[in-house]
């Protein structure tokens, strides 16, 4: 009989915290004042109770990493998005706000992570006005079909625009409209990097029904 800790196969090792949930995904969430609240702490929220490692970095922040949020929360986040530089990142996430996706926009640091992070085909997703201001004015939706907040439907620069559907999935990027579609999104992002049972696991205590996503 072959032993089977010595056959040659190899099996890999799962990263579990304390409720057993796999830790072995590491999403960016980037927050700066004016990002809206609502959107950042349900991806935040639902990403966290999928099992993955959530990272909230903040952009542009003066002191102790704190931010103010579009509707005036406040806001802490991890660490400072000049530490998240070095690492490779399973998933970036992009809350909207206005103001808050403009000063998003404007970061160097963000901006590189954002062009690596497609560029090698990684996982990006972005909600509301940062479709638009953000993803969209950078040129990483060219190739892509997205949504965005209706708002911004005429400045949006992506190959096609889909104005139907709550969220949209072309490939490695995932868009949706805004704060009443964060939890869609959100789910989404679980099973992008989770699967669909680990999203089904997710959204039955939230107590909802989700709706139809778009692929592309």
């Amino acid at each position: 009989m072959t032993d089977p800790m010595i056959s040659g196969t190899v099996y890999p090792i799962q990263l579990l915290d304390k409720k057993r949930n796999n830790m072995s995904k590491h999403v960016l969430v980037p927050i700066a004042d004016g990002s809206e609240e609502l959107e950042a702490v349900t991806i935040i929220d639902v990403l966290r109770r999928s099992g993955v490692e959530v990272t909230v970095a903040a952009v542009g922040a003066l002191k102790d990493n704190k931010i103010i949020a579009a509707q005036g929360t406040k806001l802490i986040a991890d660490c400072a998005i000049g530490d998240c530089i070095s690492t490779t990142w399973d998933l970036i996430a992009l809350p909207g706000g206005v103001s808050g996706s403009e000063n998003l926009f404007a970061n160097t640091v963000l901006d590189q992570l954002l062009r690596a992070q497609v560029a090698r085909g990684g996982l990006y997703a972005a909600i509301c006005a940062a479709p638009a201001v953000i993803l969209g004015q950078k040129g990483l939706l060219a190739d892509k079909t997205a949504t965005c907040h209706p708002k911004f439907y005429q400045s949006l620069q992506a190959k096609e625009i889909d104005t139907e559907s709550k969220v949209v999935v072309d490939g490695n990027c995932v868009t949706s409209q805004g704060p009443g579609t964060a939890i869609d999104f959100a789910l989404e992002l679980v099973e992008r990097l989770c699967g669909v049972v680990k999203r089904e696991e997710v959204a039955s205590p939230l107590v909802l029904t989700t709706s139809p996503t778009a692929y592309y």
